[in-house]
Formats: structure tokens, C-alpha cells, sequence
């Protein structure tokens, strides 16, 4: 006598296992969107406490050599010199006032550039810069890159032009160890940052694309020229009037 194996309750294990695992997925990703969502709405009124890159560079220091001290100090906007953001606009992203985060000339010029095999160059804006320091992590991926994507969507919604730049203007890492004008102006100018002059503020803004090989207290031949040009780009703006009508919502 042939015995035919039935098979019905293994499908039915696999339909439950199938099932779990669906579930388990759609609760993970209510639960990142819930968090994702409700910390960019606590971080619109709330001074960032700490990032993940102040982390990662105070971890790398304390086993190094040298001091792990980390500079770090929240200012408001309001209380910065206004040669600041028009400083960092100039310098990093001068259709920051126009796009909506993303600025599509600036990523196909870039993608461009990198598929002839020149020196890679990005295509962030401020916005995207500021996702990536405040939600994310620095090394390169598609996971990565995703959720800086999906972070600058929400800061540009949730946030406001205006909180973008007063939190990329904190956060922004300007010497080793250092992040964010007011405590780079206090570290390299011995003032607060309500008191930076228009050429110490382009100096700083001259060191972001790699502060850990320029400086802005040493300033060697290229940071001294391009302290300059963002200087000159700053009067073509038309100064800190270029962004009198920042996005406060």
C-alpha cells in the first residue's frame, strides 16, 4: 500500500512563519517611521545634544594619540553674527534658498564629473549635509545615502529653511574635534561667534569640504584663497539679505 505524504501541515507552518515575519516587518517599519518622524519634530525646537559623527571622532581620539576633548557648543541663530550663514550658503550650497533640499544641476553635474573617472565630487546641499550629520553616519552606502534621502525630506518639511541652517551651522564639524561655530570661533578667534567678522566667518566656512586637513586658525595658500572667493560670493548674494526670507516652517 502507497502512503501519500500530505503536505498540509507544513504549508500551513510555512504560511505562519511567512505571516510572523510579515508582521514583524510592518511593526519595524511603524516604529522607524514613528521615530524617525517624532525626533525630527523634537530636534526643530530642541538644540541637538550630540551627533553620531561627534561620537565616532571622539571614540577614534580616545584611542589615538593627542587630546580627545570634544568642542562643542549650541548657539542660536539669532545670536550668531549674520556673516555666518550667508557664509556657509556662499560656500557650500547657493541655491540653498530655492531648492527643495535636493539640488538636481548640482548631483547630475557631479555624477557626471565622478563617470569620467575625475576626482569624485558631491552633489549635497546644506540640507543634505545636515540630514546626514544629524541622523546618519559618514562612511559611503546605498543604506546610507537612503535615509540621508529620506531625513532631508523631512527636515525641509518639518524643519524650515531657516532651522536647517542654524542646525548645519552647529553641527558642521570645522577642526579636529570641533564642531559648529560657536565653538570653533571661541577655539580658533577667542570670541563668540555673535562677533565674527565676514572674513573669519568665510574662513571657517573655507575648511568644511575637510577640516581635518585645513585649518581655519593656520590658514595655509588654499584656504586663504578660497576664504576669498567665498568672501566675493558672499557680495554677489547681496550679503545676509540673500536670506531675509528663509522658511521658518
Amino acid at each position: 500500500m502507497i502512503r501519500k505524504e500530505n503536505n498540509v501541515p507544513c504549508s500551513q507552518e510555512q504560511v505562519g512563519m511567512g505571516s510572523r515575519i510579515l508582521n514583524l516587518l510592518t511593526r519595524a517599519v511603524m516604529y522607524f517611521l514613528i521615530i524617525s518622524v517624532g525626533s525630527v519634530v523634537v530636534f526643530k525646537f530642541v538644540p541637538i545634544p550630540i551627533t553620531i559623527t561627534m561620537i565616532d571622532q571622539k571614540i577614534d581620539a580616545l584611542f589615538g594619540e593627542g587630546s580627545s576633548e570634544l568642542y562643542y557648543d549650541w548657539v542660536p541663530y539669532d545670536e550668531m553674527s549674520n556673516e555666518i550663514p550667508i557664509a556657509l550658503v556662499a560656500a557650500e550650497d547657493q541655491k540653498f534658498p530655492d531648492h527643495f533640499g535636493f539640488d538636481i544641476g548640482a548631483i547630475k553635474k557631479a555624477f557626471e564629473n565622478n563617470q569620467k573617472g575625475k576626482k569624485l565630487r558631491g552633489g549635497s546641499t546644506i540640507s543634505q549635509q545636515t540630514a546626514k550629520n544629524v541622523f546618519c553616519w559618514q562612511s559611503r552606502g546605498y543604506v546610507r545615502k537612503g535615509l540621508e534621502t529620506y531625513f532631508t525630506f523631512l527636515i525641509e518639511v518639518i524643519w524650515g529653511k531657516k532651522r536647517i541652517l542654524e542646525v548645519y551651522a552647529n553641527v558642521a564639524e570645522m577642526g579636529k574635534l570641533t564642531f559648529g561655530v560657536e565653538a570653533a570661533s571661541q577655539k580658533f578667534y577667542r570670541k563668540p561667534a555673535a562677533k565674527l567678522s565676514r572674513k573669519e566667518a568665510a574662513r571657517l566656512a573655507a575648511v568644511l569640504p575637510s577640516p581635518k586637513k585645513w585649518s581655519a586658525a593656520k590658514p595655509g595658500p588654499y584656504v586663504s584663497r578660497r576664504t576669498s572667493a567665498i568672501a566675493r560670493g558672499i557680495r554677489q548674494l547681496g550679503g545676509s539679505a540673500y536670506l531675509d526670507g528663509l522658511r521658518s516652517f
